[in-house]
């Protein structure tokens, strides 16, 4: 059954099998193929980061992709135009389903758009949804959640701007987001909160308040892989993500006059 992004009236990723991502980044390329297999039934997306990735590198990505699964490659290109380019060239040829990348000038986010977009059609391949982080480490202090919304809503408006596909951002984030770059956007949201007890979410931080204001993909890590029963984790998750989607659809009407198109 396809879920509906209550905002666009157009199908949204799909499944909730396929908007949920599993993080990988912990231990090394054995644990994290473990886990794969194990959530396999359930997950279709697991992310692989900077760390992961140096351990394991392109054969690691390729092998998850033998099993069957979807990659988010999280390693945050950040580099001259011309390198961002070529790395953004070789992720597509791995064939994972999303990669990231530093937000730079309108011109680099426009130029790898543009070089992966001819790189796809000459060699056949699947084109990848291409992201820039609106979520940055190394804030300072000082600032405010409304500096750090309004940060996070200027990155990805200039990112919508050079035809990038959406951002990685923060669940407190995802409704400005949204509300700034319209429906057709994609929001890949990361950092839902938890209290003690992994199906026990903080008010306003968890999966279903990430889903009801706006995220399409769900990112989730340490949660899923500490669990006793992992699967069954996964499984109330996605039920948790059911219930914002629902709770999104409720309140559309009411949005859609001040929502941009």
């Amino acid at each position: 059954m396809n879920q509906y992004w209550p905002f666009s009236g157009l199908t949204r990723p799909g499944t909730l099998r396929e908007r949920l991502i599993v993080s990988l980044d912990f231990g090394g390329p054995r644990e994290a193929l473990k886990l794969v297999d194990e959530l396999g039934r359930v997950v279709r997306t697991f992310k692989v980061g900077r760390l992961l990735y140096r351990n394991g590198g392109p054969d690691f990505v390729r092998e998850i992709r033998r099993r069957g699964a979807e990659v988010f490659l999280d390693l945050k290109f950040h580099d001259t135009p011309a390198t961002m380019c070529k790395l953004a060239v070789e992720a597509s040829r791995l064939g994972v389903r999303m990669f990231d990348l530093h937000p730079g000038s309108h011109d680099t986010m426009e130029r790898v758009r543009g070089e992966v977009n001819r790189v796809c059609r000459a060699e056949g391949l699947r084109r990848p949804l291409i992201l820039a982080v609106a979520m940055l480490a190394g804030l300072n202090h000082r600032e405010t959640a409304a500096d750090a919304e309004g940060r996070a809503v200027r990155l990805a408006r200039a990112a919508a701007d050079a035809g990038l596909d959406g951002v990685l951002t923060l669940t407190a984030e995802t409704a400005a987001v949204r509300s700034a770059c319209g429906r057709r956007f994609l929001i890949v949201t990361s950092g839902c909160g938890a209290q003690p007890g992994w199906n026990r979410w903080s008010d306003g931080a968890g999966p279903a308040e990430a889903m009801r204001v706006g995220a399409d993909y769900l990112v989730v890590g340490a949660l899923i892989r500490r669990a006793v029963e992992p699967v069954r984790a996964v499984r109330e998750l996605l039920e948790e993500m059911e219930r914002g989607i629902r709770l999104g659809s409720r309140s559309a009407i009411e949005l859609f006059s001040s929502r941009p198109f």
